[in-house]
Parts: C-alpha cells; sequence; structure tokens
C-alpha cells in the first residue's frame, strides 16, 4: 500500500476542493490518503464520497495549530470525533483568531505591496480557514510576485516585519484535547527549521509524556540529516514514525506521494484510536 497522511483541500489552504485531492491521490497512485485541513474538518464528508467512488482509504485528519512557549507547532491529529464539543470549541477560537491575525498582516503588508482584504476574501472563498497562504495567493493574482513559495521567502516567513502571530493552544493541552476527541496525534513537519524555529529535543519528551503518538520524519522540508535526528529522537522515546506529502495543490512544489507512511506504521496508529 502506499500512504500518504497529509494532504490539503480548499477547505483550508490548499487549491483542490477535497473531491479532487481525493482524485488526484488516486491518480497518483495512492491507497490511502489523509485530509488534514488547518484547524477544520469541513472537508471529510466531500472527501469521503469521492474516496469511496475511486477506491481510496480515507483518513479523516485535521492539522491542528499549537505551540509549544512561543514556537509554532503543527499536530496532525487522526480519526477524532468531530462531535467532541471541547475540540470544536478549540478549533473555532483558533479559526477566528486567524481571521483577526489575517486582517493585521494584510494591514501591514498593504504599506508596501498592492494588497487589500477583500483580495484575500476572495482567494480565501469557502474556506473554513482563512491564512497567510490566502494573502501570498492575493499578491500573486496583484502580480506582486510570480508564486505563493515566493512571497513567504520575502513577506510572510516567520520573523518578517509583516509577521503577525495568533491564538493557539499549548502543544500539550491541543494533544489532550485529541486524545479525549479519540483522535491520535502526530507532530507535523518538526524539523522545518527553514519555516521558522522549532521546538528543542527535551520538548520531544515532554510531548511523548504527554500522548503524541508520532513524529512526521520523512517531509519534504527535511534533509538527510534531519530525518535521522528526528528518526532516532522517535524510536528513543517509543513513537512511530510517518511519512506524507503535505500536498496542496498548485500552492506548493509538494507532490502527493512523495512522501510515504508504511502499512505498519498506519496500523500502529489505527490501534491507538479513541
Amino acid at each position: 500500500m502506499r500512504i500518504d497522511l497529509h494532504t490539503h483541500s480548499t477547505v483550508s489552504d490548499g487549491t483542490g476542493s477535497p473531491a479532487q485531492v481525493m482524485r488526484e491521490a488516486a491518480e497518483a497512485g495512492l491507497d490511502v490518503v489523509a485530509l488534514a485541513d488547518h484547524d477544520a474538518m469541513d472537508g471529510w464528508d466531500e472527501a469521503q464520497d469521492a474516496a469511496d467512488a475511486h477506491g481510496l482509504w480515507l483518513v479523516p485528519a485535521i492539522e491542528v495549530s499549537a505551540r509549544h512557549h512561543w514556537v509554532s507547532v503543527h499536530m496532525l491529529a487522526y480519526w477524532p470525533r468531530r462531535d467532541d464539543a471541547t475540540l470544536r470549541d478549540m478549533l473555532a477560537r483558533t479559526q477566528e483568531a486567524r481571521v483577526g491575525r489575517a486582517r493585521e498582516i494584510v494591514e501591514r503588508v498593504a504599506v508596501d505591496y498592492p494588497l487589500e482584504w477583500e483580495d484575500v476574501v476572495e482567494r480565501a472563498g469557502a474556506s473554513a480557514t482563512v491564512g497567510r497562504p490566502h494573502i501570498a495567493d492575493a499578491l500573486v493574482a496583484r502580480g506582486a510576485f510570480q508564486t505563493r513559495d515566493e512571497v513567504f521567502v520575502h513577506v510572510l516567513k516567520n520573523g518578517s516585519p509583516y509577521y503577525v502571530p495568533h491564538y493557539a493552544p499549548e502543544v500539550a493541552e491541543a494533544i489532550g484535547v485529541i486524545r479525549a476527541a479519540g483522535g491520535v496525534p502526530v507532530f507535523a513537519h518538526p524539523g522545518a527549521h527553514a519555516r521558522g524555529r522549532t521546538v528543542p529535543d527535551r520538548a520531544i519528551a515532554e510531548l511523548a509524556a504527554a500522548g503524541l503518538a508520532g513524529l512526521e520524519v520523512d517531509h519534504r522540508d527535511h534533509d538527510d540529516a534531519t530525518r535521522a535526528h528526528l528518526a532516532q529522537l522517535a524510536e528513543r522515546y517509543g513513537l512511530l514514525r510517518t511519512g506524507s506529502s503535505d500536498y496542496h495543490g498548485t500552492g506548493k512544489l509538494n507532490r502527493l506521494g512523495e512522501n510515504v507512511t508504511s502499512p505498519e506504521v498506519l496500523a500502529a496508529l489505527q490501534a491507538q484510536r479513541g
């Protein structure tokens, strides 16, 4: 089986609908695919219908925004119960904070580049989560940059003059909420240094004790040395090693199935469902 446990749709910051992501996953030769939109579960039903039509096994997931002190952390939550009130409240608070943050970023960027809030709203469309990628797409549409990645390098990266933080729960709290909702938490791209600050190794031990199930080791943003180091940490703390594409359609260079998870690891993750 070819298993990709991290993709995005237009429900957050991908460029394809949930159904389109499933169709493209089937065309890419995948057997199992997780739809993990940022802080949102809205795409699951559409994705499930399309997955059934294409003979795929869908893993319903969320990429939960969190923080370790002041370091941004993304936590993949597999198979959480969508009717869990605490989980839904946490996601709703984060989504609301993202809108306020996006407005403030636009105000800062508009001082130096052609950009209005309406441009971002147009790019976000029906997305449940408004984020920096929509701002990047608006700047590309305005002709200020050629690609979304170029905008992040020059304007929207963490630490830039235009960067604005947003509310996110402490990661140990997020893990507890995910576990209480029956989900299985995996740390997304924990060694992605180019995105900004990453958590220290000692934090992995703390999160393992808090209920973390795995590390997304095999990811485009991890070089060979980072993958080897993360694999050692996973072994040391009894965590599962996953791999995935973090696919965003045409929004990023990531390609479906460029990194995959083993069937044995998928089975071990599934065994932890609550």
